[in-house]
């Protein structure tokens, strides 16, 4: 099943990151794309994820300089790009893997792709990674740890539906049940041609 995958790389990502625990860190994907392409894609989505994780978590300190806020905030907008191109490789070989599915007459479409529902798996993983480390985290008191222990139980709940549905998904799109139709996102605020202030900056 593809989440059994998707789940043990987005999880080998998220502790590779935290060997270092640097934003700023240089990135390897140890997945080569001849050998295994889906992987290498899951890798490097999740790496994306875990590292803009860690630049929110940043641009929240109120003492932050204005400078390396502005500066961060280009980053994160460089990110949210990325990771937005890497759900749509993803989808890519998902439409390539399926491509010679006939859908059956009464196929019907899913609200998303395989992949932006893969990708809130990813994001899912982030989330109860750093749940765990609050859960048991030994300067804290006994309610928080109480509390964060409840909010990870229900977010391995949440993971269990989660991957249930995209297998569920997938396989309906390789049995003919649902059939894909992917739509690139269009972001408008990174297009110089797009964003009225971008344009405007430009004919100057």
């Amino acid at each position: 099943m593809i989440t059994h995958t998707a789940k043990r790389i987005f999880e080998k990502a998220v502790d590779d990151y935290h060997i270092k625990d640097r934003v700023d860190q240089p990135f390897s994907n140890p997945y080569d794309t001849d050998v295994d392409f889906l992987e290498h894609l899951l890798y490097r989505k999740a790496w994306i994820d875990t590292v803009q994780w860690h630049y929110e978590d940043i641009i929240r300190d109120p003492q932050i300089d204005p400078v390396a806020a502005l500066k961060l905030k280009r980053q994160i907008d460089a990110s949210n790009q990325e990771r937005t191109d890497m759900v749509e490789y993803i989808d890519s070989y998902f439409l390539d893997e399926y491509k010679d599915i006939e859908p059956n007459k009464s196929a019907t479409i899913n609200t998303e792709s395989p992949a932006w529902a893969l990708d809130r798996l990813s994001i899912l993983t982030l989330k109860i990674y750093h749940m765990e480390e609050e859960a048991s985290r030994e300067d804290a008191s006994e309610d928080h740890r109480l509390a964060c222990q409840q909010k990870l139980d229900i977010l391995l709940e949440q993971r269990v539906d989660l991957c249930t549905a995209i297998d569920t998904l997938v396989k309906d799109i390789r049995n003919g049940d649902k059939y894909m139709k992917v739509y690139k996102q269009m972001k408008m605020y990174n297009d110089d041609e797009l964003n009225p202030v971008l344009r405007g900056q430009n004919k100057k």
